[in-house]
């Protein structure tokens, strides 16, 4: 009888253990993916604002001819 007990017991535990690790993983993949958002809008802004300023370098480049 004491076998099956801590079979069970293992079992139960082995399963408590994947379920937190589970949890774990779900909220480091959403932080992550909250990470990867927040840095492609600062990509983006920057991108928008080498875009500006290419377009004045090339209207003062214009200016000087």
């Amino acid at each position: 009888m004491f076998w099956p007990m801590l079979a069970i017991a293992l079992g139960f535990a082995g399963i408590a253990v994947l379920g937190v690790l589970g949890i774990r993983v779900f909220t480091e993949a959403e932080r992550l993916g909250r990470q990867v958002a927040h840095s492609t809008s600062r990509i983006n802004r920057a991108a928008e604002e080498l875009e500006r300023a290419a377009a004045d370098a090339a209207r003062t480049g214009d200016a000087l001819r």
